[in-house]
């Protein structure tokens, strides 16, 4: 019988408590997806505020860095889908101060615009995290479409930092642009941002989403899905239920990436006026 040596009988120490680090640092980062998954609404409030909806939600990793919100200000209902810079435990850490701002902005009763909201929560990503214009800083930021809905007039605000916003009507897309510039990062001349008055119609779609789902690369055309294919993904599916579109994008991402790396999150944010 062979009796193991110093060396292999560290060796083997060593990978128990490799394997043992591994499991705790698992364990922590999937009560870390519970946190940040918490912070997100869930589907009772989502169903209690909009019509029909669909979330696309899908972390690269354990946890993400694209986020969703919604609240309720009096008769005004703020929905929002973020991208932070990153994936995993930076963008994660970056979405849960993004949403916390968010939360502590609509606290203020006052009337809500989209571009006001962006602007306030500029300043405060760019002050938490010591944004100053200097060239060696972190460049962190967070890329978001924002949108204020008001049932009562049929109107919705929207306002995008680097995000755009999808509204379909009748088999008919339009797209409104964001502002170039992010929520974050010490601007060279300071600008606000622009604040979109939407006239809406009962039964139009609205979409909200991350660069993740048309940045995604093919595994049998190693390219990536690209925008227009996404525009044309949307239109395709607008008429169906909102859940049956959740599916048929679901579907459609999974086919397109097959054995493929995913190498963003992914986050697509649906509802019907």
């Amino acid at each position: 019988m062979k009796v193991p040596s110093m060396n292999e009988e560290r060796g083997s120490l060593d990978s128990i408590e490799f394997a043992q680090a591994m499991d705790d640092h698992l364990s922590s980062l999937r009560y870390a997806r519970m946190i940040q998954q918490a912070l997100m609404p869930d589907s009772l409030l989502l169903s209690g505020i909009l019509k029909d909806y669909f979330v696309v939600y899908l972390p690269k990793d354990i946890v993400s860095g694209d986020f969703y919100f919604a609240y309720q200000n009096g008769g005004y209902i703020i929905i929002a889908a973020g991208d932070c810079t990153g994936h995993g435990v930076p963008g994660a850490l970056l979405s849960i101060l993004g949403i916390s701002f968010l939360n502590e902005i609509l606290q203020i009763r006052v009337v809500p615009r989209a571009n006001r909201i962006l602007n306030q929560m500029r300043e405060k990503v760019m002050n938490a995290l010591n944004q100053r214009g200097d060239e060696l800083e972190k460049k962190d930021s967070i890329d978001i479409a924002l949108c204020v809905y008001e049932p009562f007039r049929g109107v919705l605000q929207y306002a995008g930092a680097n995000r755009s916003l999808i509204l379909i009507r009748d088999g008919s897309l339009k797209e409104y642009k964001p502002d170039k510039m992010p929520i974050g990062i010490a601007p060279l001349e300071e600008a606000s941002f622009t604040n979109h008055r939407i006239e809406v119609e009962e039964g139009d779609n609205i979409y909200l989403f991350s660069d993740g789902y048309p940045d995604q690369f093919g595994w049998e055309t190693n390219k990536k899905f690209k925008i227009n294919k996404f525009r044309e993904l949307l239109l395709s599916v607008s008429g169906l239920t909102m859940q049956k579109q959740k599916e048929h994008i679901e579907k459609t991402f999974l086919e397109w990436r097959g054995k493929a790396t995913q190498i963003d999150d992914v986050i697509v944010l649906g509802f019907e006026i």
